[in-house]
């Protein structure tokens, strides 16, 4: 099963290829709209950040191959007391947090709205397949838009979605891309810093990029163990 791999930036695509080698087993070719680095069954190619980017480069990816599985992963921001710096999180929901309307009473979610869709949700079984060879936190992930920069927000995204792991920006746009070609989707995260006030002495990027390589070193054997029954799990 050949596996798409996107993440935000090209720091978290060799963190990944890294997993298989020292990068020098690596084929490079191109798409439109996308540099993908072939490793094994693992294409990887970073998209840019933000949802918008992410769900582009990701469909010009899926556009590019036949693909039994696709992957958004990178690192991300951990909620105190689920995820903790340096862990790892993989989702079992990957939710668009701030995808919707402002009203009077507060945020409405764009489901509540008529129409679109808040939430994708990978195969259980990969998922707790994975967190046990990885030792992973599971919860949900969310993508916003904007990286929170306060306590008050944390608080604000913890009260609206009590299950939240992490939050990235990638997630819910790789997702979507996934879900209209009829894959299923996976998202994995490494945690470099704590949701909240904006600390970048406290941030742990060279952790969390180790911690993503070790992770998709112990990825590739799950995978190949999971079924062709599994992959169509919801």
């Amino acid at each position: 099963m050949r596996v798409l791999v996107v993440t935000a930036v090209p720091a978290e695509r060799d963190a990944v290829t890294r997993a298989f080698g020292d990068g020098s087993e690596a084929s490079v070719f191109f798409v439109p709209g996308a540099e993908i680095h072939r490793v094994g069954s693992f294409d990887v190619l970073a998209g840019g950040a933000g949802p918008g980017a992410a769900a582009a480069s990701a469909a010009f990816g899926l556009a590019s191959d036949r693909y039994g599985l696709v992957i958004s992963a990178g690192i991300g921001g951990g909620f105190t007391g689920v995820a903790p710096v340096g862990s790892l999180v993989v989702a079992d929901r990957i939710g668009a947090a701030d995808l919707g309307a402002e009203t009077a009473t507060g945020f409405v979610p764009v489901t509540e709205l008529g129409f679109g869709r808040a939430w994708h949700f990978p195969p259980r079984s990969l998922v707790r397949e994975v967190a046990a060879a990885t030792g992973a936190v599971t919860g949900a992930v969310l993508t916003v838009s904007t990286v929170t920069g306060s306590a008050d927000r944390a608080a604000a995204l913890l009260a609206a979605h009590p299950r939240a792991a992490a939050e990235a920006m990638e997630g819910f746009g790789v997702a979507e891309a996934a879900e209209r070609v009829g894959l299923p989707v996976l998202e994995i995260r490494a945690v470099s810093n704590a949701v909240g006030p904006r600390d970048r002495d406290a941030w742990r990027i060279g952790d969390a990029l180790a911690a993503l390589t070790e992770a998709f070193g112990k990825l590739a054997p799950v995978l190949e163990g999971w079924t062709h029954h599994d992959r169509h799990e919801s």
